[in-house]
């Protein structure tokens, strides 16, 4: 199974569910900036994070967006400042 390069972005008001799902997203990814997440997931772990997000979040104020990237997609990030982008893992069946 091959994971997926999801970028996970986010804009929450409240000071303190915003830093807690910053905390929770930590388990997921890594942070390119405080609300943009990269993140190499099976489709399992997308699935649990996701729902760990919806159980955080408040629906009506809170705005978090999924976006799941092809690998020819991340080969074009560009990242001028240097940052290094999580690379797609490859699977190696023996």
């Amino acid at each position: 199974m091959t994971d997926l390069f999801v970028l996970v972005v986010y804009d929450i008001s409240n000071d303190r569910r915003r830093t807690k799902l910053h905390n929770l997203l930590l388990d997921y990814g890594s942070p390119v900036q405080y609300s943009v997440f990269e993140c190499l997931l099976d489709v399992e772990r997308l699935k649990k994070m996701k729902q760990a997000v919806r159980k955080l979040i408040r629906p009506k104020k809170d705005n978090v967006r999924y976006y799941c990237l092809c690998a020819g997609c991340v080969k074009q990030i560009e990242a001028p400042g240097g940052e290094v982008v999580s690379e797609l893992s490859k699977v190696v069946i023996v």
